[in-house]
């Protein structure tokens, strides 16, 4: 029965993906959870919740993939700030954004995006992923999708997916620790994991080995990923609109390698972070009393 259903949608996909004008939209929404006890006994509840709801906008995002039979657009929709969220809440000066382009056949993939208040041209080109394939199945709107997961490593500034350390070493490491002045910074209690298994789900339905963000190279459209702590879950698709879609790669920016663009990042939280805990150590002198 698995293999007639298989059939039929390899059918279906064959006879949408010889049409000539054959494109699309897909709208993806994400969100990402935070540990409910992030800053643990140093934030009051009431803080985590003032917190939470500045974060609401770099959490919940919309974006629009845009999509030919080689070539995509993936770029976050614009929308109005929810009231009591000014400014949202920028995470290590990121200010989010940006537009990444996508060529599947040549494997090459250009972000256009602002960080630290410099707008940057990212480009770099990347083997086919090394999906593991399932046979799982599950459906999302009118459309069946089958399971495929990756192994995925991580980089040193990927906020989506800290999580606290092991409770046990870090008992071991504050009874190895002499802190007189008894502060204990938020991101010392915070660790990123290496590596971390992605899982999607694709329809051969819609015969484009494209998805939202960098996620590409499986035989159909990805309609979900699920990274770590984060979801994101196509909730539209419109086939062949009427108005025809123009797929540019975008221009603006400092042309940079992705290797390059993650040194710049890294080097500029460490300066953050040395800002950071110099001010704390002023504060901390000038808190102290002397006899």
């Amino acid at each position: 029965m698995k293999c007639l259903t298989t059939v039929f949608l390899l059918c279906i996909s064959i006879t949408v993906f010889s049409q000539t004008n054959f494109q699309g939209k897909a709208v993806y929404q994400s969100k990402t959870t935070v540990d409910p006890n992030f800053g643990g006994k140093q934030l009051s509840e009431e803080r985590k919740k003032q917190i939470l709801k500045r974060m609401k906008n770099m959490l919940e995002k919309t974006h629009v993939l845009s999509f030919t039979r080689s070539k995509s657009v993936y770029k976050e929709e614009e929308k109005l700030e929810t009231p009591g969220t000014r400014g949202g809440f920028r995470f290590g000066g990121f200010t989010g954004g940006g537009v990444l382009y996508k060529d599947i056949i040549k494997g090459d993939l250009l972000e256009s995006t602002e960080v630290f208040g410099k707008k940057f041209l990212i480009t770099e080109n990347e083997e086919k992923p090394k999906w593991e394939l399932g046979s799982e199945t599950k459906q999302i709107g009118n459309y069946t999708c089958f399971k495929a997961t990756l192994l995925k490593k991580t980089t040193a500034f990927d906020w989506r997916n800290m999580r606290r350390r092991n409770q046990k070493d870090e008992n071991k490491k504050d009874e190895n620790k002499k802190d007189t002045s008894n502060v204990k910074k938020v991101i010392d209690d915070v660790e990123i994991p290496k590596e971390i298994l992605i899982t999607a789900w694709y329809t051969p339905q819609i015969p484009v080995s494209n998805g939202p963000g960098n996620y590409w190279g499986l035989p159909g459209l990805i309609l979900e990923v699920n990274e770590g702590r984060t979801t994101v879950l196509c909730t539209e698709i419109t086939m062949n609109p009427s108005e025809k879609i123009e797929i540019k790669e975008p221009t603006k920016g400092k042309e940079i390698t992705r290797e390059e663009y993650n040194k710049v990042v890294k080097e500029k939280m460490e300066e953050m972070r040395e800002r950071f805990r110099s001010r704390r150590e002023g504060n901390n002198r000038g808190g102290r009393s002397f006899h």
